[in-house]
């Protein structure tokens, strides 16, 4: 599909912004409101030009009804597809299968539903061809003035860690070297800060500023960050890398590790 074809397909679906399901159109030019009255207001088309420059994240815009309003090239590429305009239209189920796509879908109806936003949530996703990658997940409701929820507007993140220890405080690295020697040991935030010499508050900071994370994030990415290496390369049972890994039991473990892969271990080890 040649550019102008692809602007104009994504065009249609961008009309369905703003209106209440099976509604009057609008146009592509539909903009998000500003709290500045200096500042132009940011249209779709902007949204979607910046994104494609940020191939660490995915940017995505979805109607009432949760199918795809926009993409930036990031999210196109990471699902197999040629171009952009093959999502729109589409639900996130559509163009992954599984549980992959099931649970996007899930969560899109909650915020479209409650109007409440999901914030940096850690989840697992695929990038092709089918490799593992931890990401920040974010979802925002569009809410129309008469208070009205039209679409969700979203990026996901990915987690990566490109420091190295020396540039770290090394009481910090030290800290991180010992939990995840001996991920089996139980660990609360309040533990690594003690580890650490910080107090909750600067090591809060200090995840932050180098991984992206808060301390329960970072805890959590590297237990089943290490799970999920187990799986693929070794023959333990999901029992036993489950307290490998500091869950308490095979239930608490599957249920964590779904929350993020939106898969069960058992499944994960398969595909």
């Amino acid at each position: 599909m040649d550019d102008r074809r692809q602007s104009d397909s994504t065009e249609r679906h961008i009309k369905l912004l703003g209106e209440k399901r099976h509604s009057r159109m609008k146009p592509r030019t539909t903009q998000l409101s500003s709290r500045s009255t200096l500042a132009s207001p940011v249209s779709v088309a902007l949204l979607e030009q910046l994104f494609d420059q940020v191939p660490d994240v995915t940017f995505f815009m979805k109607d009432a009804d949760g199918r795809y309003l926009a993409v930036n090239d990031s999210l196109a590429t990471r699902h197999g597809l040629k171009n952009k305009s093959q999502a729109i239209g589409k639900l996130p189920s559509d163009i992954c299968p599984g549980d992959l796509g099931r649970i996007p879908v899930e969560q899109d109806a909650t915020v479209i539903r409650t109007g409440r936003p999901l914030l940096n949530h850690l989840e697992l996703h695929w990038y092709q061809p089918h490799r593992a990658g931890w990401c920040l997940t974010t979802k925002l409701p569009i809410v129309q003035a008469d208070g009205i929820v039209t679409g969700v507007i979203g990026i996901s993140r990915d987690v990566r860690v490109p420091i190295e220890p020396d540039e770290i405080p090394a009481d910090f690295a030290a800290a991180i070297q010992e939990m995840e020697d001996d991920l089996s040991e139980s660990i609360t935030p309040a533990d690594l800060a003690r580890r650490s010499g910080l107090t909750p508050q600067r090591l809060a900071r200090l995840t932050k500023r180098l991984f992206g994370l808060t301390p329960s994030h970072f805890i959590t990415k590297s237990r089943l960050s290490a799970a999920a290496q187990m799986l693929r390369e070794t023959s333990q049972s999901v029992s036993e890398i489950a307290l490998a890994c500091g869950f308490y039991d095979h239930s608490a473990f599957t249920r964590a590790f779904r929350a993020a892969a939106g898969v069960t271990p058992t499944e994960f080890r398969g595909r």
